[in-house]
């Protein structure tokens, strides 16, 4: 969507093996809400609270819980 990139759990994806590709399968206006950042200013991937909100955002359990 534009430069803005997003961190998605794996867990929030699903594996298309016959087409070899990922599949995020929500609507684009939650895409579009969802929680990004640019190229330039990337979050602190270590950061729980951080991590927390990303997976609670596409209904997907930490994997540290």
């Amino acid at each position: 969507m534009g430069d803005k990139l997003f961190a998605i759990p794996w867990s929030a994806l699903t594996v298309d093996k016959v087409e070899k590709r990922f599949i995020l399968n929500v609507d684009k206006e939650l895409l579009k809400r969802a929680p990004g950042f640019d190229k330039d200013h990337w979050p602190n991937m270590a950061d729980r609270a951080w991590g927390t909100q990303v997976f609670e955002y596409y209904g997907a359990k930490p994997y540290w819980d």
